[in-house]
């Protein structure tokens, strides 16, 4: 397990930008290195659903609705993953949840809402 702690989120108007931040504090640098990192969002009354995902060397993955318009990086160095989010639409309103993941086991962070207002 990996413990991780979510920033950043916040109230936005549509069409304005949010950077998420996802540390793993307690981890060890190649502790995190071994796990593809990702974001996932819950909106209200819907299921969680993936964001975007990224591998160590930076292979990145995204949801079409998101795409062109999100980008995720991290910074293996820091233990850090990031979620820029520009062109925000009231259907990115949600809770935003990190993740870590090596096989079977997923790891969680505790979420953090964005709320774009239109």
């Amino acid at each position: 397990q990996v413990h991780l702690v979510e920033s950043g989120g916040g109230l936005v108007q549509a069409g304005g930008s949010l950077r998420l931040s996802c540390a793993a504090p307690r981890s060890i640098t190649s502790v995190f290195n071994a796990h593809v990192m990702g974001w996932y969002r819950q909106a209200p009354g819907k299921q969680r659903e993936l964001v975007a995902t990224i591998t160590r060397d930076g292979t990145s993955n995204y949801a079409e609705s998101v795409k062109g318009r999100f980008t995720i990086s991290r910074d293996n160095a820091r233990k850090k993953v990031y979620l820029q989010m520009n062109g925000l639409k009231s259907e990115d309103t949600a809770v935003y949840y990190c993740n870590a993941r090596r096989g079977d086991s997923d790891s969680w962070g505790q979420g953090t809402e964005v709320t774009v207002s239109s």
